[in-house]
């Protein structure tokens, strides 16, 4: 780098790069004006392990509590924000416990379920049974409740008994070729009358847009029983008699929601706890991924780290960014993603929720929220005695632009949409604006072919293991169970395809 000037001190610069076990050392000579040598020496370490974990996310903190089991087997885990979680985040304030992700699990996952022994908060969690706590979803401009079991819900006066007639055509369609959406694929099969409903699960699951997300993506397993039996109906009947032949020893009923006296940010904290200072770093962010003769090397500001497994433990649209330099151009550069802030609002006399979780309300009905929760409701001390907390959901797919409203303007326009539904006085004890840290992946047009990319890729690549948000699914069950599957392959040392058999989800609003 001689002969030209880079800084106005100096004439010349030339560098000299080494490297032993531990360390890359860059020696930089500069020359000033008067011809002065100066020396200066940048040294960056150099880490060997067997396995790196790239986002400290649910998913990575999983996968690094799996493989901590494993003898003589060591981790890092990098994180590039200040903080282990992901979209897990709790906030606690005045006596008012909200929640700016996720507010809990079912308990109808085995891998779930095992994650909540092994680290004994089995013995910490609260459950909220959906057998008793109800939904509703605002139809009309009043909340309707939902039943939780199917005879109910035909039973129940949600739709017309023409449109109830209609569902039953179900049995009489042939498979819906191609990728379509969501509401394409329910009125082709089961009518419009259901749009409204499953526009409410939508929007409580992903925030999402149902005339957006495609089937293939957001319930394969229904998808992959139309394919086989036609029927959706007809093949679910068909599961069932296969499942109790068998014996099927599932758990009967409802699930239940799960949670924590402190809120969901437990679960993040008592993972990452397991980890020492030497196995999990954040504020540390990866920017370049490369092949090297004994498996991977990253490079990070101030470390290069060398492993035998990578492990991309991140949001779909942040693997794509790291991804990109290896295999084959995947089919999208990234996906869509939607944003929801959360508003927290607590009320003390003269307030009154309904019982049950909350409600969802369906892009027909155009109102401000997306629904509210009744926190207060789920789990014992969301609020102080006497009071109650309920969060309302603003923004989403269709409305990113209701995320730019300032703090002020969301609480009010979320009081007076509320208020139209509940009894609620005005104005609040406490109300409060938690702003995302970032979006929810959003399944649609193109992500099956994205997901095909990502299998293929972990095939070609030895040692390479794509998860995380978006992947196969954006609920806490998802990724604790995918996580366990990546950790089970590492331990084998085989490769993770994610070819597993589509799972067939309930659903429940």
């Amino acid at each position: 780098m001689k002969g030209k000037s880079f800084h106005p001190n100096f004439i010349a610069f030339s560098l000299k790069v080494g490297q032993n076990d531990k360390h890359a050392c860059i020696t930089v000579k500069a020359y000033d004006t008067a011809g002065t040598y100066k020396k200066h020496d940048l040294t960056m370490e150099k880490i060997k392990i067997d396995t790196l974990i790239i986002g400290a996310g649910l998913s990575g903190l999983t996968i690094a509590w799996k493989l901590k089991q494993i003898p003589g087997h060591s981790i890092l885990l990098l994180e590039e924000s200040e903080r282990a979680g992901g979209a897990i985040m709790s906030h606690l304030e005045g006596g008012y416990l909200a929640e700016g992700g996720p507010h809990g699990f079912l308990d109808n996952c085995a891998e779930s379920q095992s994650l909540l022994a092994e680290t004994g908060l089995d013995k910490e969690c609260l459950k909220a049974p959906l057998s008793k706590f109800v939904r509703y979803v605002c139809i009309d401009g009043k909340l309707k409740l939902i039943p939780q079991s199917p005879p109910k819900i035909l039973a129940a006066p949600l739709i017309s008994p023409l449109a109830k007639l209609r569902v039953a055509g179900d049995f009489f369609k042939k498979p819906l070729p191609g990728e379509p959406t969501v509401s394409e694929w329910v009125e082709y099969r089961f009518g419009k009358a259901l749009l409204p409903y499953v526009d409410a699960v939508f929007t409580g699951t992903y925030a999402g847009d149902l005339e957006r997300l495609v089937i293939d993506g957001v319930m394969p397993g229904v998808r992959q029983i139309e394919k086989d039996y036609g029927s959706i109906i007809y093949g679910l009947l068909k599961k069932m008699k296969a499942a109790k032949k068998q014996g099927s020893k599932k758990k009967k009923g409802l699930p239940a929601m799960t949670s924590f006296p402190s809120g969901m940010t437990r679960l993040a904290e008592r993972l990452a706890e397991n980890l020492g200072s030497d196995e999990l770093q954040t504020g540390c962010k990866a920017s370049n991924i490369s092949r090297n003769p004994e498996g991977w090397s990253i490079a990070t500001e101030k470390q290069t780290i060398e492993c035998r497994n990578l492990v991309l433990a991140l949001p779909v649209n942040a693997a794509l960014s790291l991804l990109s330099p290896i295999g084959s151009q995947p089919p999208m550069e990234k996906i869509p993603e939607a944003r929801i802030v959360t508003i927290g609002l607590g009320f003390g006399a003269g307030a009154s929720l309904p019982p049950g979780f909350g409600y969802l309300t369906p892009e027909s009905e155009q109102r401000f929220c997306l629904g509210a929760l009744f926190s207060s409701n789920m789990f014992p001390g969301r609020a102080p005695k006497d009071h109650i907390l309920l969060e309302a959901l603003v923004g989403g797919r269709r409305h990113p632009e209701r995320l730019e409203l300032d703090d002020a303007t969301l609480i009010k326009e979320a009081i007076q949409d509320l208020q139209q539904l509940l009894k609620l006085p005005n104005p609040p004890d406490y109300a409060r604006v938690i702003r995302p840290r970032g979006g929810i992946p959003q399944l649609e047009k193109g992500y099956p072919s994205l997901l095909k990319w990502r299998n293929d890729l972990m095939k070609e690549e030895n040692g390479l293991y794509v998860t995380g948000f978006g992947w196969e699914g954006i609920g806490l069950n998802d990724m604790i169970k995918t996580a366990f599957r990546v950790s089970e392959a590492i331990k084998q040392g085989e490769q993770d395809t994610g070819e597993e058999e589509a799972e067939l989800k309930k659903v429940y609003f």
